[in-house]
């Protein structure tokens, strides 16, 4: 039962971590990012080993996303647009880019 658990886990890690590397999203790639770290801190609690899960937890998952996210905004490289009730996409707030696009 442990076993499956732990190997769920990792396929988990590996296919956030694959996506970290292909979206073409960067705030998708940093949510992205914040699973990997919240995989990596349920495998430590599985290895009885809270304390570094708590950790991972803290500073990989909640520190880092929101580092980087404020980073992005800062950047200006993401924003939502238009509230109508749906979904949203992020998009670059650049003009340059958009009328190059």
């Amino acid at each position: 039962m442990l076993e499956t658990v732990a190997l769920i886990l990792v396929i988990l890690v590996l296919s956030a971590g694959v996506l970290v590397l292909c979206l073409q999203s960067l705030m998708g790639a940093v949510v992205a990012a914040s699973v990997v770290s919240l995989g990596v801190s349920v495998l430590f609690v599985l290895l009885r080993a809270p304390d570094v899960a708590l950790t991972e937890a803290a500073v990989g998952a909640g520190l880092s996303t929101v580092v980087l996210a404020l980073g992005l905004r800062k950047l200006g490289l993401w924003r939502i647009e238009g509230d109508r009730g749906e979904a949203h996409a992020l998009v670059p707030t650049d003009r340059r880019e958009r009328e190059d696009a």
